[in-house]
């Protein structure tokens, strides 16, 4: 049993002898140009049109094969549902840049934390950070680094519960970028795990790679959404 391909190379060929000799203006070079227009469309629109011909142009004495043909309308079949699956995946991704740009969009105006122990002063010198306790802790207090590693500034945040916390400090210098550390004891004096953020308020949605990034206040670089470790609220709060 020949394969489609075969089938479809054999119609070819009658369908181009057939041409000949009813219509003798045809020139070759036109055949090769629609031929290879056709290649470059593989539809199921192009499946039925060859099969067509075939049905058209096969030999009274060798008729098609029933069972080549019920592999054919599969094939046909599987480029249709091919087609379906595509259209339902660009459909899926377009669905989900929208919901990224709806979520992004939410958090203009907040404060969002990302790994990391980063701060940087505003205008009026004061910069804020974020941290969260593994367990409760007796005596919180953190430390200031200044971009050369010396000591800026500290805030003793006293007894604190498990969860995230916040702090600000305002005795910075605006646009200056400072460094953090948070050291917490528990009542018995062991210590406690401490996972610092980088806070930066989102001032607006970036749109102009594939997925929607924020822009913030502090760096140039757009924030990923997905680098988004915890949100802190409003900006004002």
């Amino acid at each position: 049993m020949t394969n489609l391909a075969t089938s479809v190379s054999a119609a070819a060929a009658s369908a181009a002898a057939s041409t000949t000799a009813f219509t003798s203006t045809k020139s070759s070079s036109a055949s090769s140009a629609s031929s290879a227009s056709s290649a470059s469309t593989l539809t199921q629109s192009y499946f039925l049109k060859l099969l067509t011909a075939q049905l058209k142009y096969q030999t009274p004495s060798s008729p098609a094969d029933p069972t080549q043909l019920a592999s054919e309308f599969a094939a046909i079949s599987t480029v249709n549902g091919i087609d379906k699956l595509n259209t339902e995946v660009a459909g899926i991704a377009s669905g989900s840049s929208a919901a990224q740009l709806a979520q992004a969009s939410a958090l203009v105006g907040k404060q969002v934390g990302i790994s990391g122990d980063t701060m940087t002063a505003n205008a009026a010198g004061a910069a804020s950070g974020a941290f969260n306790l593994a367990t409760a802790a007796q005596n919180v207090n953190v430390t200031i680094l200044s971009p050369s590693g010396s000591i800026a500034g500290s805030v003793a945040l006293g007894s604190l519960p498990a969860g995230q916390q916040s702090f600000t400090w305002n005795q910075g210098t605006a646009g200056t970028q400072y460094t953090y550390q948070v050291s917490a004891t528990a009542a018995s004096g062991s210590a406690v795990s401490v996972t610092p953020y980088s806070v930066y308020t989102v001032d607006g949605v970036n749109v102009s790679g594939s997925t929607p990034t924020l822009n913030v206040q502090g760096t140039a670089t757009p924030l990923p959404i997905s680098s988004i470790q915890t949100i802190l609220g409003d900006s004002s709060s």
